[in-house]
């Protein structure tokens, strides 16, 4: 643009031109400087869960609310870690994590469901067998190494009067699934939304154990938009801001899935283009779903799954659902 003008200038010689093309550059810096920084920390590497984020950053949704977002890649240190010590505004997290957290004294808060339901389960290679809780009898589990791993296939093989004794639990770290599955584990936790979306471009069919298929206790928010009630006591004005653009961001990706997949792909070129637009295409109808709106976050929910944590001994004490969530900030 500026050398087309530059060329229009010397052909039509308009007195001033070069001059004035200053103006607007130093226009768009002092706005842009007037924009409050914000940042807000992922929970793992960009995927089609943060696509709101990205298309609220692409579309100016942001910059509209007076907002100049940072999106933040988690190092070492969780993104619940950095929200609750101020280092960070906002942070993609878990409704488990967020229940832990505040039962033990550190003040997250729920501010929107990026999901509305539960998509992970157990999944293993179809030529395994497993269908069923009752099938994990025999068989060996790759996980992370959380406590609540063993408590949830307990839970839905109690259901199934299924022995957890006989299952083999192993910690495979940051092992590929696909790797993992055919070498040291019969099956693992995934999100369908990413790494089974995966496997079905891979023409690896996977059986899965849903979760929610066997009690309403598990249906709980993963992932959710998180902040601490520091930042909401003290610059609500903000996290409503920020909520709105955002919410705007995953409207748009309900709406407009092809689209938002190339706006994810062009700030994070290194993704597999045909993953995150399946992936993108499969989750743009379970982000709202069944809610009134994008974000919204029900009572229930929070008490059923604080509840079964309670019960399987994950909690120290009960949790004061009312106090971990909002839906405050969301647009009406």
């Amino acid at each position: 643009m500026k050398k087309w003008l530059t060329v229009l200038c010397s052909l039509f010689l308009f007195s001033g031109c070069s001059n004035d093309n200053a103006a607007p550059a130093e226009e768009q810096k002092e706005q842009k400087d007037s924009l409050k920084k914000v940042s807000v920390v992922l929970d793992w590497t960009p995927n089609t869960n943060h696509t709101g984020l990205y298309v609220a950053k692409d579309k100016g949704y942001f910059e509209e609310e007076g907002l100049d977002v940072e999106i933040i890649t988690p190092g070492e240190t969780g993104a619940d870690q950095l929200v609750a010590s101020g280092k960070a505004d906002f942070g993609i997290s878990y409704q488990e994590g967020i229940t832990q957290a505040r039962v033990q004294g550190v003040p997250l808060v729920s501010i929107a469901a990026i999901i509305q339901h539960n998509t992970s389960g157990f999944a293993s290679p179809a030529e395994k067998n497993i269908t069923s809780p009752k099938n994990f009898e025999g068989k060996t589990y790759g996980g992370w190494g959380s406590p609540v791993e063993k408590a949830v296939i307990t839970s839905l093989m109690n259901l199934e009067k299924a022995d957890v004794e006989k299952v083999g639990i192993v910690n495979m770290g940051d092992t590929d699934f696909f790797t993992a599955v055919k070498r040291d584990v019969d099956f693992a936790w995934i999100y369908y939304g990413w790494t089974g979306i995966e496997a079905e471009l891979r023409g690896e069919k996977l059986n899965m154990v849903y979760l929610t298929d066997y009690t309403d206790k598990l249906d709980y928010y993963t992932p959710v938009l998180a902040t601490s009630e520091k930042m909401i006591d003290e610059h609500s004005d903000m996290v409503k801001a920020f909520v709105k653009a955002t919410s705007k961001g995953y409207e748009f990706t309900i709406n407009k899935p092809e689209e938002a997949a190339d706006i994810l792909l062009k700030a994070v070129p290194d993704l597999d283009s045909d993953l995150v637009k399946k992936s993108q295409e499969w989750l743009s109808t379970r982000y709202q779903d069944d809610a009134a709106r994008w974000g919204e976050q029900k009572l229930e929910v929070w008490e059923n799954y604080a509840s079964w944590m309670y019960d399987n001994k994950l909690l120290e004490k009960e949790l004061d659902s009312k106090k971990a969530f909002t839906n405050d900030f969301l647009p009406e």
